[in-house]
């Protein structure tokens, strides 16, 4: 062998390679710091089985592994640990999990770090959720009125009341001191009763008896920036929660509201349908022109801003039960009639081909509620008159598990990843382990349950009243009303917003209710 060759082959091999590292500190000076130090003596080239490819390279094929495949691959050589523990693949990891999402790589120096404290945050929260641990607030209500409508979103929440009163809280900051939002026709006499409410993360919207509409901008201040009338009462309300569109339904027209360029608010599109609108519900991401879809009696409408009506279906006699929309589909309920049964189905449309995908379910009792749009991919949930919830597989068109929920009906449900939560006509609040198919716990009130929202940390449920009826100023016993106030409860799980061994209560009742008028007693047992 040439000795002297070899060694001259080694010199020049350094010297290639440490004018390589120079270069590369040159042209990705940040990127060199963020990175760990390599070992001096390692080829620029990553080994990859029989061939070698350049560093970058290697990044880009590391960036399609999960955190485990990470942690494997850190085992193989210390080339590999070196690439597998880079910078760019962690915080990747990071947006993909929800995890600081309007955070920059350059934000912090070890994302590795900030994936395992975000990871241990989230084992923390699912164990509070179904050990039950958790701080619960029951939000002030107006005294001498009912409860009429609630809604939430993203921790905002609005009330309206038999009074015409309509409040907000923002239960992000834990203060349940809310305001008044104040209406156009604030003044002496009797003000007509709230029909219907809805909020996202600038604006809110509430529908009164007698046609009226108001809309507030929660960051200009109480006051409303749009009223619009109605000459017949409003029988089904929509807000879009990604930006400012508000669809209504009135008689036998259906509008949708937008404000333009110069943030005046106009009417975007306007549409005649031929039966009186049940449920109305605006379709996310659509771009440039709002769409919505409507359901009338036995027809469900696809309404576009830039066209006219379109019917999507036609139960010719079958009515319509329940509504939900995501960006491309479509889901509702179908009541068919005994004298053609079927059983009754939830109908799962495309938007863009304006087809029919699946036919889910076959159930004795009508279906009630639907949550397709916070389902995660290919699954959806839905509730029933006969006490189940059901969880369908899309890609198989079956049920993939169904629970028998509640003894009066399901009347709102909503899903993630591993749980369930659904209430019902009597008043439950059920939260489920659906991949062990178990109760984890639940709590009671006296009023059906009408809304149902959560996040990976808190839970706003309402309860409100079949009747709603304001006080009579006669009655001046206050547990008395109790029996038809209603009812928003706020729950927190997150561990920095929870006192020690604080527990979600199984019993419902307040201690200090006098005896003889404890309307909401109702053990569980998880």
């Amino acid at each position: 062998m040439d000795y002297y060759n070899l060694d001259e082959f080694r010199r020049r091999w350094q010297e290639e390679l440490a004018q390589a590292q120079t270069l590369r500190k040159r042209r990705w000076p940040e990127a060199a710091e963020r990175r760990p130090r390599r070992p001096e003596n390692e080829m620029d080239d990553v080994p990859f089985f029989d061939s070698q490819l350049p560093y970058e390279v290697a990044i880009n094929i590391f960036q399609y592994l999960d955190r485990k495949e990470l942690g494997r691959c850190a085992q193989v050589s210390k080339t590999w640990k070196v690439i597998a523990e880079d910078e760019v693949l962690w915080y990747r990891l990071c947006q993909q999990e929800g995890h600081l999402p309007e955070s920059n790589i350059s934000d912090y120096s070890c994302w590795k770090l900030i994936f395992q404290e975000c990871q241990a945050k989230e084992h923390i929260l699912r164990t509070n959720w179904k050990n039950r641990k958790g701080a619960v607030s029951e939000l002030e209500h107006i005294p001498d009125e009912a409860l009429c409508g609630a809604h939430s979103h993203d921790g905002l929440v609005i009330a309206g009341y038999t009074s015409g009163d309509v409040r907000v809280w923002d239960t992000r900051t834990w203060d349940y001191i809310a305001p008044f939002l104040e209406s156009e026709e604030d003044g002496p006499g009797v003000r007509p009763h709230v029909s219907f409410v809805r909020i996202n993360s600038s604006l809110a919207v509430a529908a009164y008896q007698n046609g009226f509409l108001n809309i507030w901008d929660l960051r200009t201040g109480k006051y409303p920036i749009h009223h619009f009338e109605h000459e017949e009462r409003i029988q089904a309300l929509a807000l879009s929660q990604e930006d400012a569109t508000v669809a209504t339904a009135s008689a036998f027209d259906v509008i949708m509201l937008c404000p333009n360029e110069e943030g005046y608010w106009q009417i975007a599109a306007e549409f005649e349908v031929q039966k009186l609108v049940d449920c109305l519900e605006i379709v996310p991401d659509t771009g440039r022109y709002p769409v919505a879809v409507a359901t009338a009696e036995d027809l469900v409408y696809l309404l576009k801003a830039e066209d006219s009506a379109t019917t999507l279906y036609s139960g010719r006699g079958h009515p319509v039960t329940c509504l939900d929309v995501s960006a491309n589909q479509a889901a509702f309920g179908v009541k068919f009639l005994a004298w053609l049964y079927e059983g009754n189905k939830i109908m799962l449309y495309s938007l863009e081909a304006e087809r029919c995908l699946a036919k889910l379910g076959n159930s004795l009792g009508h279906f009630t509620c639907v949550n397709l749009r916070d389902s995660p991919p290919n699954l959806m949930v839905s509730g029933n008159m006969d006490r189940r919830v059901r969880i369908h597989d899309l890609r198989t068109d079956t049920i993939a598990l169904s629970i028998p929920a509640h003894q009066l009906g399901v009347s709102a449900v909503q899903m993630d990843d591993w749980k369930v939560i659904s209430g019902g006509e009597d008043g439950l609040v059920s939260v489920w382990d659906y991949r062990m198919n178990q109760k984890l716990w639940e709590v009671h009130s006296r009023h059906p349950v009408r809304h149902i929202s959560f996040n990976s940390h808190s839970l706003i449920t309402a309860h409100v009243p079949y009747e709603s009826v304001a006080r009579d100023p006669d009655l001046d016993h206050f547990t008395t009303h109790r029996r038809h106030q209603g009812l928003i409860q706020a729950y927190e799980f997150a561990v920095d917003k929870l006192a020690f061994e604080s527990t979600v209560p199984l019993c419902r009742s307040c201690c200090d209710t006098m005896p003889g008028y404890n309307y909401d007693l109702a053990l569980a047992f998880p």
